[in-house]
C-alpha cells in the first residue's frame, strides 16, 4: 500500500488548480490581460474619484456607471454576432486598440486641466461601446486557447487573472493618485494595452470553421436568443445573474463617495476598499480554479448567491476602515462563486457556433444591468444617504435570490 503524504499531494493540487498553464497561447493571454486589467481597474478607480472631486454629488457615480452601459444594450448582441463571424483575436486586436486610445485621450484631458464631468460620462460611453464588441469575443475565445478539457480550469482562471488585477489596480491607483495625480493613473492605462495586443499577434491559433452565415444579422441574433429562450437552466442562471448585478454592483460604483461620506477617507480608502473586494474574488477564484474538475458547481452557485446579501448587509454597518475591507473580502468572495459558476455551467451548454452570441446575450445581462442599477442607487443615495441606497436595495436582492432558489431547486444539483 502507497502512502502518500501532504507534500505529495501539494504540487498535484498546485498543478490541478493551473492546468490551463500547459496551453502556450492561454499563457500568452493570461500574462497579457492580467498587466492591461491592472491598469483599467486603475483607471476605473480613479475616474470614479475625479468626476466625484469634481461634482461632489454621488449621482455623477450613476451617471458614469450608466452611461458606460449604455453600448452594452445597444451593441452587445452584434459583438456576439461579429465574433462568431469573425477571428476573434482579430476582433479584440481591433477593440482593445481603441480602449488604448481612449486612456491616451483621458490623459491628454487632465494634462492639460480642461476635463469636465460630461467629459468623462461620454467618454465612458465610448470606452463601454469597444466593452460591448469585445466582450462576448473575450469570453468566446477561450476555447480557442486550450484543449477543451481545459476550458472550466481557463475560465476559473481567467477569473483569478481578473480578481489579481483587482487587488493590485485599485490600490496602486490610490496612492498614486494621492501622489502625483490622475492623469498618471490614466496614462499606465493605456500603456497597459500594449501587454495584451503583443500577446494576441503572438499567439498561435488554428482558426475555427466557420459557420456560413444563415440569413441576416438579425435573424442569426434571432437564433441565439430562441438557443437561450429554450434552455430553463440557462434562463435562471441569467435571470439570477441579472438581477445580483443590477441590485449590488451598485455598491462598487458609490464607493468614492462611501469612502469619503461614511468612512472618512479619502481616495486611498476607495482604493483599499475595491483591493479588498477583488481579494475576496480571487481567493474564490483560486478555489473554483481547483474545484473546476468537481461537480459543484450548482452548489457553489447557490452557496454565492446567498453570501452575497448577508455580506452587504454586514458592510453597511460598518464604520471604520478595517472591519469595511474585511467585509468587502466576504463580497467579493461571494459575487465571484456567483458570477464564474455561472459563465461555466452557460459556455458548457452552449454549442461552439453559438458561443459568441450566446456569450453575447451574457455579457448583456451581466454588463447591462449594473448601470441601471449604479445609475437608480446613486440617484437614491443623492436623495438619501448612501447607506439607506445601498440597504434598499440589498433587500431586494436577498429577497429576488431565495425567491429564485425557492422556485427552482433543482439549480442546486447542476454539474
Amino acid at each position: 500500500m502507497t502512502i502518500h503524504s501532504s507534500r505529495d499531494r501539494l504540487p498535484s493540487q498546485i498543478t490541478q488548480t493551473f492546468i490551463a498553464f500547459r496551453n502556450y497561447n492561454y499563457r500568452l493571454w493570461f500574462f497579457g490581460q492580467l498587466i492591461s486589467l491592472v491598469g483599467t481597474w486603475m483607471q476605473t478607480t480613479a475616474q470614479g474619484y475625479l468626476i466625484y472631486e469634481l461634482t461632489h454629488d454621488p449621482a455623477y457615480l450613476g451617471y458614469v456607471a450608466f452611461a458606460s452601459g449604455i453600448p452594452t444594450w445597444i451593441f452587445t448582441l452584434h459583438g456576439g454576432l461579429i465574433s462568431d463571424r469573425v477571428p476573434r483575436r482579430t476582433l479584440m486586436i481591433i477593440t482593445q486598440s481603441a480602449m488604448m486610445l481612449l486612456a491616451f485621450l483621458l490623459t491628454g484631458l487632465v494634462f492639460f486641466q480642461v476635463v469636465q464631468p460630461w467629459m468623462i460620462i461620454v467618454l465612458a460611453f465610448l470606452l463601454g461601446t469597444a466593452n460591448a464588441f469585445d466582450a462576448p469575443a473575450r469570453m468566446a475565445i477561450v476555447v480557442e486557447l486550450v484543449n477543451r478539457e481545459d476550458v472550466p480550469n481557463a475560465i476559473a482562471l481567467n477569473a483569478s487573472m481578473f480578481n489579481l488585477a483587482t487587488v493590485v489596480g485599485p490600490a496602486v491607483s490610490g496612492l498614486t493618485y494621492a501622489l502625483v495625480g490622475p492623469m498618471w493613473c490614466f496614462f499606465i492605462n493605456g500603456l497597459s494595452f500594449i501587454a495584451v495586443i503583443i500577446g494576441l499577434f503572438l499567439m498561435k491559433i488554428t482558426p475555427m470553421a466557420r459557420r456560413p452565415r444563415q440569413g441576416s444579422a438579425l435573424d442569426e441574433i434571432k437564433v441565439g436568443l430562441q438557443f437561450v429562450a429554450k434552455n430553463d437552466v440557462i434562463i435562471m442562471i441569467l435571470v439570477n445573474l441579472g438581477l445580483v448585478s443590477m441590485l449590488s454592483m451598485g455598491l462598487t460604483s458609490l464607493l468614492p463617495a462611501w469612502s469619503n461620506n461614511v468612512l472618512g477617507g479619502d481616495v486611498t480608502f476607495n482604493g483599499y476598499l475595491l483591493s479588498a473586494r477583488g481579494a475576496g474574488s480571487l481567493i474564490a477564484a483560486l478555489m473554483l480554479a481547483y474545484l473546476s474538475a468537481k461537480r459543484v458547481k450548482g452548489r457553489l452557485w447557490a452557496v454565492g448567491s446567498l453570501m452575497l446579501p448577508v455580506s452587504i448587509f454586514v458592510f453597511i454597518f460598518m464604520t471604520w476602515l478595517w472591519p469595511s475591507l474585511a467585509a468587502m473580502v466576504w463580497i467579493g468572495l461571494a459575487f465571484m462563486m456567483i458570477t464564474n459558476t455561472s459563465n461555466a455551467l452557460v459556455q458548457e451548454l452552449t454549442p461552439d457556433d453559438l458561443r459568441g452570441r450566446v456569450m453575447g446575450i451574457y455579457t448583456l445581462v451581466f454588463f447591462g444591468m449594473a448601470p441601471i442599477g449604479g445609475l437608480l442607487i446613486g440617484l437614491l443615495a443623492s436623495w438619501t444617504t448612501e447607506p439607506i441606497a445601498v440597504g434598499v436595495a440589498d433587500v431586494l436582492l436577498l429577497i429576488v435570490v431565495v425567491g429564485i432558489q425557492i422556485a427552482r431547486p433543482k439549480m442546486v444539483h447542476l454539474n
